[in-house]
């Protein structure tokens, strides 16, 4: 599996050009895409900044002597490069399985190109698995009684005495709605909900989805 994931982000590497702002993900496939830009600049081939997703994915870029920037210095994102937990035949996704899709989501619109890269095991014809939603801890009580009017069931991930914390000092919830009809619209809804900060769903974001299989690279374009 993880050859695969290795396949898909050399894939998406190749779209980085000299002198881009690039947004880098979060994630065991993502870490494949910061070792290669790693390379590239070591060989003198690429000069790029990249704008990290999570502190993560900043400890390992810094380790492979990337250079860094912020949305605050660079507005535009020239090509973002990211993983997925689901991927829909309409390339819809669900994101968040790292507990960092409102930062993911953030640089993701801010950028030209978004490209998503997953080993075939990540496809589906419709998004059905639960979806990550960061909440305020202050509203967690009235924020969760409302999710679970609108879904089968959710928990807190983490324990109860020691839920997981974001980097934005939040709580996820994972929320079971079966299966996502329409997914633009339930993303909506569910950040309508008061406390909701963001969620997994990432509608008509992705550009290309880049799928490794044992077959090769499947390279899946929006429209």
């Amino acid at each position: 599996m993880n050859n695969l994931k290795l396949d898909a982000a050399m894939s998406a590497c190749k779209l980085i050009k000299d002198g881009q702002i690039v947004g880098l993900g979060t994630g065991s496939t993502v870490s494949y895409v910061l070792q290669e830009i790693g390379n590239r600049i070591k060989e003198n081939e690429l000069r790029i900044q990249g704008i990290p997703t999570s502190k993560a994915t900043q400890e390992l870029a810094q380790k492979m002597d990337i250079p860094l920037t912020t949305l605050e210095e660079h507005y535009d994102v020239d090509i973002a490069i990211d993983g997925a937990d689901q991927v829909s035949s309409s390339l819809d996704l669900i994101k968040g399985g790292g507990g960092a899709h409102t930062r993911e989501k953030i640089v993701a619109k801010q950028a030209r190109k978004f490209v998503i890269i997953v080993d075939d095991g990540k496809l589906s014809e419709k998004l059905d698995i639960p979806v990550p939603i960061e909440i305020l801890p202050f509203s967690r009580k009235v924020t969760s009684e409302i999710l679970s009017t609108m879904s089968i069931k959710h928990s807190l991930r983490g324990l109860e005495t020691n839920p997981l914390i974001t980097d934005n000092g939040n709580y996820i919830l994972d929320v079971d709605f079966g299966e996502i009809k329409v997914p633009g619209d339930l993303e909506s809804k569910i950040n309508s909900v008061i406390g909701v900060v963001e969620n997994g769903i990432f509608s008509k974001m992705a550009d290309e989805v880049h799928v490794a299989s044992a077959k090769g690279i499947n390279i899946l374009k929006k429209g």
